[in-house]
Order: C-alpha cells, then structure tokens, then sequence
C-alpha cells in the first residue's frame, strides 16, 4: 500500500470523525464507534488495498479510491472545511476528482458577511456584519432621507457652479450597482470650496423621498475636495422621454459583476444628465452603503430628469431594488433653496 493510499485513507477516516459543529449545513451521518474504525483500517492493511478499488471504512462515512496519483500541491488545510471537501481530497489523492459542486475552498473565509440589499444581509443588519459597519445602525446623520417640504428650511442658496464636460471614462459593475469611474476634470463649486467629480452611480428605486414621494431611479454623482470631504448630488429619475445621456452609457452596460468596459476616449458628458432648474435640497448626511460614512454634504436637485421605460428595465433588470430605506432625520436642518 502506497503512502498516497495510506494518507487516503486516513483522510476517509478523518471524515467520518469531522464534528458535527464545524460541518455547513449538512447533517452527518451516525459515525461508527473507534473499535469498529480500527477494526476495518487493520483489515484493509493486512488484506492490501487493489489498485483501482474501492476501500469503504464505516457505515455513511463515504468513499475513498486507492490507486496511483500526483502528489497534490501544498496548502493548508481549512480546520473548518465541510466533509465534502475532506472526501474531495482523498478522491483527488486517488486520480479521481469528484464533482466541483462537492468542492469546498479552504481559502474562503468562512462566515465572512457581505452586505446586501435583502436578506439576513439586508439593511437592517449592515450595523452588526463588521465592526468597521457600526455607523450604520449607531449613526445620527444618516442617509436616505425623505425631504418633507413642510418643515424645510426655506430660503435664498449659493447656485451650484457644475464644470462638467467630454471626459474618459469607465462603467463596471460592482455587484450593487452600475458605477462609472469618470477621469477628467469634472467637478462643482459649492461653498466656495471645488470638489472634484470621482464617480457616479445609481439606485433603482430613488433612495430620497420628497414628501414620502419615492421616484423610479436616482443617479448619484460623488465628488471629493483636497481635505478628502464628500459632495453627492442626486438627481433624480422619472419615466418619460429618452435621456441621451443614460443611452450612451447603457450602449456600454456590463455584463456582470465586476465586469469592466471603458468608454471611447472622450466621449462622456454628464452635462446632459442635468435639470435645467437648478435648485435643490441641501443637507448633512452619510454614504447609503456601508460604511454609512457621515459627515457627507448632500444636494439633492429638485427638478426630475427623464429616462424611458426601456432605459429603466434595462437596469432594473440587473438591480430590481438597490435602495436604502430611508434614514430619521434626528432634528437636521434641510434648505430648500428658492
């Protein structure tokens, strides 16, 4: 019996030992006492193991082909791995690999949360996935909001001075949204302070309410100053007339997560993706994805922009709900600008 058998069959044995705790979601078979494990491992060594049989050890424990193989490569063993994996192993040792489905990667962090917009994973449990997280469900200043017009602060407002122009650019999508990297020199002037325009991207339905109105889509364009301080304006989308804007970036649509497709050289121009009335809602607030960072200047242009109804499945296809509940206010001020 070759060492490759030998440690083949160890590796059957093992599995049939792997605690109930540390197996994912399967329920283990009843394991035979020691004495009978022992019992059958000197049965099998004193008899021989043929080549190209199979040696079964133990009622439900599974299987394990003994015959000639490569040396696998070197990797740590992932204390956690499932009984599936240990019986791919000692297949593979064998020369026979089982189904990818029954293969478990070691290398996976196992428990690892990723947040999500449903679920376990949903909003409501952002706060608690990480550590790095917390602000999500401990923050004062958190975004969405819904904008009631009744107890805004009205009044006169610094116009927002937009720089935008044919720029490179490149969309991809990063499992919760569409997102367009932008380069160029792009940005907006508010406050007296430039912040420059780094990315946009969108969430179907509009995260903001106006007065527990929610829209069909919201565009958010995220800008950074020099002190590494965030602006967002969001503009929002309605059904209704072709948006050129959003045909030109859709041309480009991926194809999947973390898919990436540069656009033509030059050939992006969010001007066009604009209300023509500038006014808008202005508030403190926070990313709407972990880390839920606050501290986050927020401008939320009052004027709708259309887009058709093709222009909005193609997205909703790919992200049929990628919004953040609304958020309590906690006593902020929000000016409406008039």
């Amino acid at each position: 019996m070759t060492p490759r058998n030998v440690l083949a069959l160890v590796l059957a044995v093992i599995a049939m030992l792997v605690p109930a705790t540390v197996i994912a979601q399967e329920q283990a078979p009843a394991a035979p006492t020691p004495k009978e494990i022992g019992d059958q491992v000197r049965r099998a060594l004193a008899g021989g193991v043929a080549r190209d049989k199979e040696l079964t050890v133990g009622a439900g424990s599974g299987s394990a082909a003994a015959g000639s193989a490569a040396m696998p490569s070197k990797r740590p063993v992932n204390p956690r791995a499932s009984r599936q994996y240990i019986r791919a192993r000692a297949a593979e040792l064998a020369g026979r690999p089982p189904p990818m489905e029954e293969i478990v990667d070691p290398a996976r962090p196992v428990g690892e949360a990723h947040w999500a917009y449903h679920g376990i994973n949903g909003p409501q449990a952002w706060g608690m996935l990480k550590p790095e997280y917390a602000t999500c469900a401990t923050g004062q200043r958190q975004s969405p909001i819904n904008i009631d017009e009744s107890i805004t602060l009205r009044g006169p407002a610094e116009a927002i001075q937009f720089a935008y122009g044919p720029s490179n650019a490149t969309i991809v999508n990063n499992g919760h949204t569409v997102q367009v990297d932008m380069n160029g020199d792009n940005g907006i002037i508010v406050r007296g302070t430039r912040f420059h325009l780094i990315q946009m991207h969108f969430h179907h339905p509009a995260e903001e309410q106006i007065n527990f109105r929610t829209y069909a889509m919201v565009a958010h364009l995220v800008h950074r100053n020099h002190l590494g301080q965030l602006a967002v304006v969001a503009v929002l989308l309605e059904p209704g007339e072709a948006n050129p804007v959003i045909h030109h970036l859709w041309t480009y649509m991926p194809l999947g997560k973390d898919d990436r497709v540069p656009f033509p050289r030059g050939s992006v121009d969010l001007t066009g993706l604009l209300p023509k009335d500038p006014l808008y809602y202005q508030f403190m607030g926070s990313l709407t994805t972990p880390p839920c960072t606050e501290d986050v200047l927020w401008m939320v242009l009052k004027q709708p922009v259309t887009i058709s109804h093709e222009q909005l499945r193609l997205f909703a296809q790919q992200f049929p709900n990628n919004a953040r509940p609304v958020q309590p206010i906690n006593g902020r001020v929000v000016r409406e600008a008039r």
